[in-house]
């Protein structure tokens, strides 16, 4: 930032919901002294990212008034495929310039957007090992238009961009703030379940290991619910919300009888149960889509971890975002644009039909079984998602101890408790209010209480100024 702030805005602009913190420092310590929430306008944003500034920045301002927040800085996460690409990578040491010219480089390689005018940077990570021969970096790419249009938002709005950032970035300072103590030295993944898209980041100590983005949300299980029952989505949704409470018995595998909740074997490292006998998911493999040569899975180094969030450069200062990138030089070589974990890169989940799931008996009257029964095959999709990633992560980086949910979708009944068991490892639900004091006129105890996962982002961005 160009200044050291004292408090900002978080904003969080989902398809389906738009979320705001305000986050204070108080004696070095964050305090949350605004919340709100508010429908994002119909058709404003969708999974490539946001459509009508307009709408979106009037929607926002209403939100801000309604909590009562009254800072004036703003730091706001980009998502969306057609929005930003981020990626870690483990390249040989080098010195800065000779690193500068590396990246460069890889930057124009990995432009994977049809909009040639793009805005980049990218940071060394602090080393773990000193004395090892390789050195993380982060890089950020993302359209010109895209930083525009979100600039748009929070100005229509009548506020000033602080910094722009990424989720996955955003939920490593929340885990650093509040789990820091109960996550120590354990390797976590967090499962952000959002409208559209599931966010599947894991981390160790708040550092990010590995991102990925799966085109499974929560509105296939309203769809799911509406197609079953006859009904409007809005009718749906709420059927979503009163009676439908899915459980393991809706998946088509059963949990073995030597099912031992989440203690890792002693021969593989993985946790028993679902995922120890796996064919590793590889998204590098050939029948993925590519716009460039794949690199071969020998030869790509894991995941690297970031040592803290991103927020240098490519996330400060729309204005000095970064140098224009033009696509690379036809001598270089040819340009990927496959990222493994993105949404537009993940392989489409394999249908799941209603005919091929098993008939549960689900205790409740027959309309809360029917609904039940229509969410199986949805849910066997994004239990089948994430138990991809965590296979291919153990395949090549080690065992995964916690699993948590965050996002609005995340708190369909059942659905933590249902993930913990289908993959035997210990899930909970996230909580980013965690050893951090809310205290606002405007927040009600109940509106947090009831909303905790949803605001795991916008608390995240607004812990931002904690991290320069």
């Amino acid at each position: 930032m160009a200044k050291r702030l004292s408090s900002v805005l978080g904003i969080d602009i989902g398809s389906r919901k738009i979320k705001v913190a305000e986050v204070r420092t108080q004696a070095k310590e964050p305090v949350i002294s605004a919340l709100g929430m508010i429908d994002t306008p119909e058709g404003a944003v969708d999974h490539t990212g946001v459509y009508n500034a307009e709408a979106v920045g009037v929607a926002l301002k209403q939100a801000l008034s309604q909590a009562g927040a009254s800072v004036s800085h703003v730091v706001v996460s980009i998502a969306g495929q057609a929005s930003v690409l981020v990626r870690t990578l483990e390249v040989p040491r080098m010195s800065p310039a000779e690193l500068s010219e590396h990246m460069q480089w890889e930057i124009n390689r990995n432009i994977p957007f049809a909009e040639s005018n793009v805005l980049s940077d990218y940071k060394q990570l602090e080393d773990e090992d000193p004395s090892s021969a390789n050195m993380e970096v982060v890089m950020a790419i993302s359209p010109q238009s895209a930083i525009d249009t979100v600039v748009a938002c929070i100005k229509k709005a009548g506020k000033q961009m602080a910094a722009i950032d990424v989720q996955a970035l955003g939920i490593a300072r929340s885990l650093k703030v509040s789990y820091a103590d109960l996550y120590q030295d354990l390797t976590v993944c967090v499962v952000d379940v959002g409208h559209l898209t599931t966010s599947i980041n894991i981390y160790k100590n708040g550092r990010l290991l590995m991102p990925r983005q799966v085109p499974v949300g929560g509105e296939m299980f309203t769809k799911a619910i509406a197609d079953a029952m006859g009904v409007g989505m809005e009718e749906a949704e709420l059927l979503k919300q009163q009676k439908c409470h899915v459980h393991v018995g809706l998946l088509q595998t059963a949990i073995p009888d030597s099912f031992s909740f989440g203690v890792p074997d002693a021969g593989t490292g993985a946790a028993p149960g679902l995922t120890q006998e796996f064919q590793p998911y590889n998204p590098f493999a050939d029948d993925m889509p590519s716009a460039g040569p794949a690199t071969p899975p020998e030869a790509l180094p894991p995941a690297p971890a970031a040592d803290e969030p991103f927020h240098t450069g490519a996330f400060e200062e729309p204005t000095t975002f970064g140098e224009t990138q033009p696509p690379a030089a036809a001598e270089a070589e040819p340009p990927s644009a496959y990222d493994p974990f993105s949404a537009a890169s993940a392989p489409a989940p394999e249908p799941a039909h209603a005919a091929d799931m098993p008939t549960p008996i689900v205790p409740g009257d027959p309309e809360t079984q029917r609904i039940n029964n229509s969410v199986a095959p949805v849910l066997e999709e994004f239990v089948a998602e994430v138990r991809r990633s965590l296979d291919y992560f153990r395949s090549r980086s080690g065992n995964v101890d916690h699993l948590v949910l965050s996002g609005g979708a995340s708190k369909l009944a059942g659905l933590t408790e249902t993930l913990g068991q289908a993959l035997a490892v210990a899930c909970d639900s996230y909580d980013p209010m965690r050893h951090i004091s809310v205290s606002g006129k405007k927040i009600e105890p109940t509106f947090v209480d009831e909303n905790r996962p949803d605001f795991a982002i916008a608390v995240g961005n607004g812990l931002h100024i904690f991290f320069e």
